[in-house]
């Protein structure tokens, strides 16, 4: 008797082959790795077997959160609540929820912890959501919360059983400090341990120049008319980079006090939840947490990195922030900056932020190098020319 593959209509139609099949198993997480983003390597974990015992060892991954849920929307277990919920205004700031999609967190969570039949009942029954919770009464051990029928896990238990990242990304869905429309604020910060520097760049209004002739600007964005900016210059003009009398007297020094304090604040807030996450994951070599609004990026290389593991981190008493310590700080300020796109930054500020140790104990870098390179373009752009005015210099005890 002839077997079935001498059958005509096979040799014809032959079965189909997978070639995805034929790749072998050391190259299939180098295409892991650039899909990056945790709810599609969820995806990936229901495919196969094959793909969830390899999608644990993706190098890079990316966290993208959907919503966030204030303390107003969980039930508080004690008074204890609205003290603290008074206490800072980061104190409270937010819960940072995963949007719900079964499947795929059905299949990461089959290997991320030691409560298997429970996670895969509740993933059976309700909507999945992952959150990271650092108001008050919030346990970062725990990592697991219900809300309204809906179970939340941390990234850091979503995250818990992927074995070798080394670039981890995770993005919040807004920045943290409500501004009104048409301000600049964006900072970005580099921590160690504690704050290694921070870099705040703002104006009160942004607006485009459409009659900007940008072929008269040179290469590195500096414009040699002096009548740019509605004939302020930039470099160094008749204003010698000073800032004006009403900068005092109308509030304008005040406002940027507050933008530099909220800055800090949320900085050192996403600094401490990152806590369980760093102490996870040993294999770590870059981690930001950023907004998709592009307000604030906080950055750790992986000597940051393991300098947070080995070195106890100093928190605020006040709320579960880290600890901001003394500082000095050097502030530029233009009253108008027009950058070499058309776009105007009225009353903007540059400032640059290093802790008073540091200052003392390390030489300084060039400020160019360092301030242009903190915020991609035109703001970057925008930092080179505010450097190249006149430095005024302030200090800020710890807080």
């Amino acid at each position: 008797m002839s077997s079935l593959r001498s059958d005509p209509l096979h040799r014809i139609h032959p079965e189909p082959i997978d070639h995805f099949d034929r790749l072998p198993d050391s190259l299939l997480p180098l295409v892991f790795n650039k899909i990056g983003d945790v709810k599609a390597l969820g995806r990936c974990c229901v495919v196969s077997r094959r793909f969830r015992s390899l999608v644990p060892q993706v190098e890079s991954v990316v966290v993208r959160v959907d919503c966030v849920i204030s303390d107003d929307d969980c039930s508080p277990s004690s008074s204890s609540y609205d003290k603290s919920r008074a206490a800072g205004p980061i104190s409270n700031l937010f819960r940072i929820l995963l949007g719900g999609i079964v499947k795929p967190f059905q299949a990461l969570v089959q290997f991320l912890g030691p409560k298997r039949p429970v996670i895969n009942e509740t993933l059976n029954t309700h909507p999945v959501s992952s959150s990271l919770s650092v108001g008050p009464g919030a346990d970062v051990n725990d990592g697991e919360m219900e809300q309204g029928g809906v179970t939340h896990h941390s990234p850091t238990q979503v995250l818990r059983n992927f074995n070798e990242i080394r670039f981890l990304r995770i993005e919040l869905p807004s920045g943290e400090l409500g501004i009104d429309d048409g301000v600049l604020l964006k900072w970005r910060a580099d921590f160690g341990s504690t704050l290694d520097n921070c870099v705040i760049l703002g104006a009160a209004s942004v607006t485009k120049n459409v009659n900007l002739q940008v072929a008269e600007c040179g290469n590195n964005g500096f414009c040699p008319s002096n009548n740019i900016a509605n004939g302020l210059n930039v470099g160094n003009g008749d204003d010698n980079g000073s800032i004006p009398e009403s900068f005092y007297t109308n509030g304008g020094l005040k406002l940027r006090v507050v933008w530099t304090i909220s800055s800090l604040i949320a900085a050192s807030a996403r600094h401490y939840l990152l806590q369980p996450i760093i102490a996870e994951h040993k294999t770590l070599d870059s981690l930001v947490l950023t907004d998709t609004d592009g307000q604030g990026v906080l950055c750790m290389n992986r000597d940051q990195l393991e300098e947070l593991r080995v070195k106890p981190l100093s928190a605020s008493s006040a709320s579960k922030r880290t600890l901001v310590p003394a500082l000095n700080m050097r502030l530029w300020y233009a009253p108008q900056l027009e950058l070499p796109d058309g776009i105007v930054l009225k009353g903007a500020t540059l400032v640059a932020i290093r802790p008073s140790e540091q200052s003392a104990s390390k030489k300084e870098v060039s400020d160019a190098s360092w301030l242009s390179t903190a915020f991609e373009e035109p703001y970057g752009t925008a930092a080179k020319m505010l450097v190249k005015r006149r430095t005024y210099c302030l200090e800020m005890n710890s807080f």
